[in-house]
C-alpha cells in the first residue's frame, strides 16, 4: 500500500503512471475473481484506496496551481 506522505513525493508522471498501472492491475483482479477463489479478497480494496490517493493528490496539487 502506498502511503500519503510518498504520494507528495512522486511527480506528476509518476503519479499517471501509478495510476495506470493501479487501474490495469485492479480490472485484472476483478476478472481473476470471476473466474476463482482470489488469494487476497482484500486485495480489491486496497487498489481502490491507492487510486482514491493518487486521485487526491492529483487535484490537490491542480488547486494549488490554480
Amino acid at each position: 500500500m502506498v502511503k500519503k506522505n510518498t504520494m507528495t513525493t512522486k511527480t506528476d508522471q509518476e503519479l499517471a503512471k501509478l495510476l495506470l498501472d493501479t487501474r490495469t492491475h485492479l480490472r485484472t483482479e476483478r476478472f481473476a475473481a470471476a473466474g476463482a477463489r482470489p488469494k487476497d479478497s482484500s486485495s480489491p480494496k486496497k487498489l481502490r484506496k491507492t487510486i482514491a490517493r493518487v486521485l487526491t493528490e492529483q487535484h490537490a496539487r491542480t488547486r494549488r496551481a490554480a
